[in-house]
């Protein structure tokens, strides 16, 4: 009784965390709850603790982005298969933090761990060898130490990875079939997923302004990093002068940065394409999105453990989810309106378009490159890197 009393107090002393980690305008959102349970758990009252846990980065659960699309994915099979569950906020964003919410929620009972983003991936390293019998699911990044020096992936770790090039290229296609010639990219950290990102854009907008006999140098693209993940006035600042120097669109890809386009691109009148969720909700001047299929790829590796028993299909190695298993894409459908049109905020692209172009990537007809090599440490491509690399013709880039 006495253990369980303080792993109570724990839990309620991470929940108040929650508060005093946002900002005082507006608390973070957790998720609703079913019947008879308290927010963002599946049954917090049960003497069992919870199941499932999901820790969350320095991004908050509503941050339609990789906190909220994975945290979907937990809520959606833990609710249908009535298994308890949890998110947790750690107190602080580093390595040890992470570890520490890590622990606290293998504390409170859970056997399954749910990690979004590459910044668990050190706390993950740790973790597998501390905790051999918990599973711990890791999207978006590979356990190493901190250093870099050693790589591993041990048996109770899933590492999920996803094909984010073809997901850019989407984006990149579509903006240019529907009519577009000056398109942005503001990415966050060069990390690889949003490298990758960027890559697929630029080559997708390459081969669609190729299939419209375009000449070569007609679409304009003015590439960016911001340097962070952040919502800032200095963000915001540099996608309002794009759209004043005539872009069009800008494909924001870098979390809460998207957040900054979203309210630019709302005073230009101008577009905007997200990334990782469909953020379509957010704001009117998103079009379209480049997906990962953070939810589905939750619910399979959880079905695995649960349903099929088939964790060794993910346990001890990385898996990549791509357009072959659903893992990439555009949204398709609207939440909550089976006859809308997930492509009605084009000029002219259609679905019919998109799905072929889905196809080519499915079979292999299309390939997208994923990687070049870049001189800079800060991961940031030069032009001339861009397309040379790249192969780019049609698209002349500009960095900034």
């Amino acid at each position: 009784m006495k253990r369980f009393l303080a792993l109570t107090l724990a839990i309620i002393m991470v929940a108040v965390s929650l508060v005093g980690c946002t900002s005082p305008e507006k608390p973070a959102e957790q998720a609703p709850a079913t019947e008879g349970e308290t927010p963002a758990t599946g049954d917090e009252g049960s003497t069992d603790g919870f199941e499932i846990a999901l820790i969350t980065d320095k991004g908050n659960i509503d941050d339609k982005s990789f906190n909220q699309g994975s945290w979907e994915g937990v809520v959606e099979f833990a609710e249908a298969e009535g298994i308890s569950h949890q998110y947790i906020k750690p107190e602080e964003a580093s390595d040890a933090g992470y570890l520490a919410a890590i622990d606290l929620a293998v504390a409170g009972g859970a056997k399954v761990v749910v990690t979004p983003g590459f910044l668990f991936e050190v706390a993950v390293y740790e973790a597998q060898t501390k905790y051999p019998d918990v599973k711990l699911i890791l999207l978006d990044g590979t356990p190493h130490t901190a250093d870099y020096a050693t790589f591993e992936t041990k048996e109770n770790v899933a590492s999920i990875l996803y094909s984010e090039e073809q997901s850019g290229y989407l984006a990149g296609n579509a903006a240019v079939k529907d009519g577009m010639t000056k398109l942005g990219f503001m990415g966050g950290m060069a990390v690889p997923a949003v490298q990758a990102f960027g890559y697929g854009y630029l080559q997708g907008a390459e081969d669609a302004a190729e299939e419209l006999g375009l000449a070569d140098g007609s679409v304009e693209v003015t590439y960016h990093y911001t340097g962070n993940f952040e919502e800032n006035d200095t963000n915001k600042a540099t996608a309002r002068t794009m759209y004043q120097e005539g872009t069009e669109v800008i494909f924001a890809c870098g979390g809460s940065v998207g957040k900054s386009v979203m309210s630019a691109a709302n005073e230009a009148d101008a577009k905007v394409i997200g990334v990782d969720v469909d953020q379509r909700y957010d704001s009117e001047t998103v079009i379209t999105s480049a997906t990962k299929g953070l939810a589905a790829s939750v619910i399979q590796v959880l079905e695995s453990i649960y349903d099929t028993n088939s964790w060794d299909t993910f346990g001890g190695k990385t898996t990549y989810f791509n357009a072959e298993n659903d893992g990439v894409g555009l949204p398709i459908e609207v939440i909550g309106d089976a006859n809308a049109d997930a492509f009605d905020r084009f000029e002219q692209y259609t679905m019919e378009e998109y799905e072929a172009t889905f196809a080519q990537l499915v079979d292999g007809t299309i390939e997208v490159k994923r990687e070049i090599e870049v001189a800079d440490t800060t991961g940031f491509a030069t032009a001339e890197e861009l397309t040379n690399q790249l192969e780019l013709a049609k698209v002349k880039a500009a960095t900034r």
